[in-house]
């Protein structure tokens, strides 16, 4: 077992706070208003540890996949970024399963028998175990990934699972819905595995960082950032800061890509835009850089290169510049989506989409599809790319009183779309996070599949 004295510690503790819950969700439940908790009570289903937590123990051993054993600190928050730092971690997306696991710990309406629960939730860190298939020698059994879950969850306490044949259970995928969703019948395999494919599974709701076009099993949740505050005044302080930022820099674009490739992208398009911006800007005699003869931006647009993932774990990198830019661009990777609109959105810089499954088409639970006008900016890419349609003309045109009434509701995202840290003040739990947000959904989608089940109108497995 290759793990260090932190680890172990983390993941005792994290045994211990488990046990010490569940002894405590009784107490608990006694002192919960059952009015506040009717048609909230959730059921954690205590699974063998071999589908969480020892998942961990050999963190630094997973092939092709960096040692992420530094990120297993404070609950899959990370390590902090500096040691007086009391909101910032080094917080790695795939943790998000851990995240969510340690914040069910504190739910405030857990219910100890099953049969009483609106909802099951199942603590199975599967985006951590599709790493042996995705990147190890199990690549040709990907396949198989869930198999050995549904087996437990069909022969221990069968009861629970065939009240409603898993439509009341949900479970977290710290990875795009696409790593899961190899057909079964394809030969060789290709990239991912079956987890979302496996017939035992079409009931069951999946959380994950970005869904497919068809939501029947999967539902897209915001991507975890750094900023995980402990409570209300350092979320509040830091929501000021970003209002009162100087925006000095018309556009920004944070990520990597673009630069060796001949074939046209989107990615190509905003470098080279980004490039020739520059001879654009004018100075006047007190040194403040203007456009078109009205403004105040000293850059019309800056890069902060992310390339080879130097940025990932290092927020200083790219919030700095987001806090000085009006407009940060978003556009598809490898994946339609990218934590980078999160950050973005944390530091009051308004993002610019160029793809509708970016965001507007994943992640309706936290961001309204018919809201996106008030808080973001669409160019599509084939405009960009192929039409020559200039991204700064188009920010250019957007009136100052309308850029200002846009960052003012990028602030006011802010917390719902963060993760504050566990155990966090009352004061601060008063705001629902995303979190929050994600469980009234689950909670939701779980109720009207359910009432369809009972009606013979959904798939019954």
């Amino acid at each position: 077992m290759a793990c260090n004295s932190t680890l172990l510690i983390t993941i005792s503790f994290f045994f211990f706070f488990f046990a010490f819950a569940t002894s405590q969700s009784l107490i608990d439940q006694s002192d919960t208003n059952p009015t506040d908790c009717a048609r909230r009570w959730i059921h954690i289903r205590r699974l063998p540890s071999s589908f969480n937590v020892d998942l961990l123990s050999n963190c630094s051993e997973y092939p092709l996949f960096e040692d992420f054993c530094p990120y297993l600190a404070n609950h899959g928050l990370g390590q902090k970024t500096h040691n007086l730092s009391q909101s910032w971690y080094r917080t790695d997306p795939l943790m998000m399963e851990l995240i969510f696991h340690r914040r069910m710990l504190e739910y405030p309406c857990l219910a100890s028998d099953p049969q009483q629960a609106d909802a099951v939730y199942l603590p199975y860190y599967a985006g951590i175990d599709s790493l042996r298939y995705l990147y190890g020698p199990e690549v040709n059994s990907s396949a198989a990934q869930g198999l050995e879950l549904y087996e437990f969850l069909h022969h221990d306490m069968p009861d629970v699972w065939n009240r409603h044949m898993g439509h009341d259970h949900f479970l977290v995928l710290a990875r795009p819905a696409w790593d899961f969703s190899q057909p079964l019948d394809t030969d060789p395999p290709t990239w991912g595995t079956s987890l979302l494919e496996l017939p035992q599974f079409f009931n069951v709701t999946a959380l994950t960082l970005e869904a497919r076009a068809w939501p029947w099993q999967d539902h897209a949740v915001p991507y975890p950032t750094s900023f995980h505050p402990p409570n209300l005044s350092l979320l509040e302080s830091w929501m000021q800061r970003a209002r009162r930022s100087k925006r000095t820099s018309l556009m920004l674009f944070a990520g990597g890509g673009g630069v060796a490739s001949n074939s046209p992208n989107i990615r190509r398009s905003i470098r080279n835009e980004c490039e020739n911006s520059t001879s654009n800007v004018t100075h006047n005699a007190h040194g403040n850089g203007l456009y078109g003869g009205a403004g105040g931006y000293s850059k019309l647009c800056d890069i902060v290169d992310c390339s080879n993932g130097i940025c990932e774990h290092d927020p200083i990198r790219f919030m700095k510049p987001m806090l000085q830019a009006s407009f940060c661009l978003q556009p598809p990777g490898d994946t339609p989506t990218r934590r980078s609109t999160f950050d973005s959105i944390l530091a009051g810089c308004i993002p610019v989409f160029f793809e509708e499954l970016s965001a507007r088409a994943q992640y309706g639970w936290h961001l309204p599809e018919d809201q996106y006008p008030e808080f973001s900016v669409f160019i599509p890419k084939e405009d960009v790319v192929y039409k020559d349609t200039r991204i700064l003309d188009v920010l250019r045109n957007i009136p100052r009183a309308r850029v200002r009434r846009m960052r003012e509701r990028v602030l006011g995202l802010i917390p719902r779309l963060m993760y504050r840290r566990h155990a966090s003040s009352m004061g601060l739990r008063a705001k629902k996070d995303a979190f929050d947000i994600a469980i009234e959904g689950v909670l939701q989608r779980v109720r009207s599949r359910v009432q369809r089940k009972s009606r013979g109108q959904v798939f019954v497995q």
